[in-house]
C-alpha cells in the first residue's frame, strides 16, 4: 500500500526537526569547546574530550554538559559536581584548575 501525500509531509517534517534539533545541539556543544578552548588553553579535540569526559563521569548527556559551561560563562557558577569533574578531565589535557575556581 503506497503512503499517502500527508503521511510523507508529516515524515518529512519529523526530518525537518530532528535536522532543526541536530543543528542547534551541535551549535551549544561547539560554543562550549570554544570556552573550554579559550579559557583552558587546550586544543579544540581536547576541549571536546573534556566535555566527553565530563558528560561520561557525570553521566550527564553531552548537551547539558555544554549548556551547563554556556551558564556557568555568562554568570560564574557552576554545580560543584561538574566543576570537579571538568577540572579533573583538564587535569589530564590542560591546567590543573578551572579558572576563576581558585581557593575553592
Amino acid at each position: 500500500m503506497a503512503e499517502s501525500e500527508s503521511d510523507r509531509i508529516a515524515a518529512l517534517q519529523a526530518e525537518v526537526d530532528q535536522m532543526k534539533e541536530a543543528l542547534a545541539s551541535h551549535a551549544v556543544v561547539d560554543q562550549a569547546i570554544g570556552m573550554v578552548v579559550a579559557l583552558a588553553r587546550v586544543t579544540p579535540d581536547q576541549g571536546w574530550e573534556v566535555l566527553k569526559e565530563v558528560s561520561q563521569h557525570t553521566n550527564i548527556k553531552l548537551r547539558h554538559i555544554a549548556e551547563l559551561i554556556l551558564i556557568w560563562g555568562r554568570r560564574g557558577d557552576i554545580p560543584e559536581h561538574i566543576r570537579a569533574e571538568l577540572e579533573d578531565a583538564l587535569d589530564r589535557y590542560g591546567p590543573a584548575q578551572v579558572p576563576g575556581t581558585e581557593g575553592r
